[in-house]
């Protein structure tokens, strides 16, 4: 039986506290846990939809009841078809995350292979995300190479 399973509404504040793990290991971002409590309800809604564009693989804690090892999340998302990608269907990871005392046990990576399995299953041409230096090696033993468009964002 494999270790990763798909989260559940009740794991939604264990994938925050993971998520918390990411983004504080992201240099020069806000440590601020306040947004959790809007977030919690907005995500248990989504680990309920089975069907939806939005999905969490965890591992379970193997020395915490209750907790998480570890987590990757995404989306797919639709894009205007292209040559390489007729129907438009994209995958994009935006938040994988292991805590710190069960790292470099495979859990992230089996989170990670779980998801790319998803995102194959609903028929995705391919799969993007952000990755820090760390992380870097993982990805790319799973494949993903740099892409050379630069991205830009408007905070509205």
């Amino acid at each position: 039986m494999s270790l990763v399973r798909r989260a559940e509404p009740e794991d939604a504040a264990e994938v925050l506290r993971l998520r918390q793990v990411m983004i504080d290991s992201v240099h020069g971002t806000d440590p601020s846990t306040d947004w959790h409590a809007d977030s919690l309800p907005v995500l248990k809604a989504r680990l309920a939809e089975p069907d939806g564009d939005f999905a969490a693989f965890v591992v379970d804690h193997p020395e915490r009841p209750g907790a998480l090892a570890s987590l990757a999340a995404g989306t797919l998302e639709y894009r205007i078809g292209r040559a390489d990608n007729p129907h438009g269907r994209v995958g994009y990871v935006f938040s994988v995350a292991t805590d710190p005392d069960a790292r470099r046990h495979g859990y992230a990576r089996a989170c990670m292979e779980s998801l790319l399995g998803w995102f194959r299953e609903r028929g995705a041409a391919h799969a993007d995300l952000n990755a820090s230096a760390e992380a870097e090696p993982l990805y790319a033993d799973l494949g993903f190479v740099c892409k050379p468009d630069p991205s830009m964002r408007l905070r509205l």
